[in-house]
């Protein structure tokens, strides 16, 4: 039978932060919280780019707004960052393996820790738990792909 593949890879430049806060926990959270906000922050600014470009005009108003939207954002998504590399290491820690379940069981904690804060409902805690969970499970299979 025959038999086809593909094969190829994808490079980028890698940017690397060393922060050195005497801890590894403390280390690997700030570095996330650092990358990941970074990444929002640029997403926002890509994004307010683009409706500017499409509207013809820029003000001085639509800069504040824009920057007010960036620091949000990259605090938001930087500090659900920090808290699942956190959990991630702690899990790490606490079972003193590394593998796939580190990933399922930091994606869980961090998806219920940020729901919980956001007052949702028990149930819905719950799914973003199993989604938390689920999603960094996946990553952490896509990771060993690679």
């Amino acid at each position: 039978m025959p038999y086809s593949r593909f094969s190829g890879s994808l490079s980028s430049p890698k940017v690397d932060v060393v922060i050195d806060m005497g801890n590894p926990f403390l280390n690997r959270t700030v570095d996330g919280f650092l990358k990941i906000g970074t990444v929002s922050a640029s997403r926002v600014a890509a994004e307010e780019t683009y409706d500017c470009i499409k509207r013809g005009s820029v003000s001085k108003h639509k800069i504040q707004e824009t920057l007010k939207k960036m620091c949000k954002e990259g605090a938001y998504w930087g500090t659900v960052a920090g808290v699942y590399v956190g959990m991630e290491y702690g899990m790490e820690r606490i079972r003193g393996t590394y593998d796939w379940k580190n990933a399922l069981l930091g994606g869980a904690v961090t998806g219920a820790l940020v729901s919980a804060a956001s007052n949702n409902s028990r149930d819905k805690v719950i799914i973003d738990a199993i989604t938390g969970g689920a999603v960094a499970t996946a990553a952490e299979f896509l990771n060993y792909l690679t």
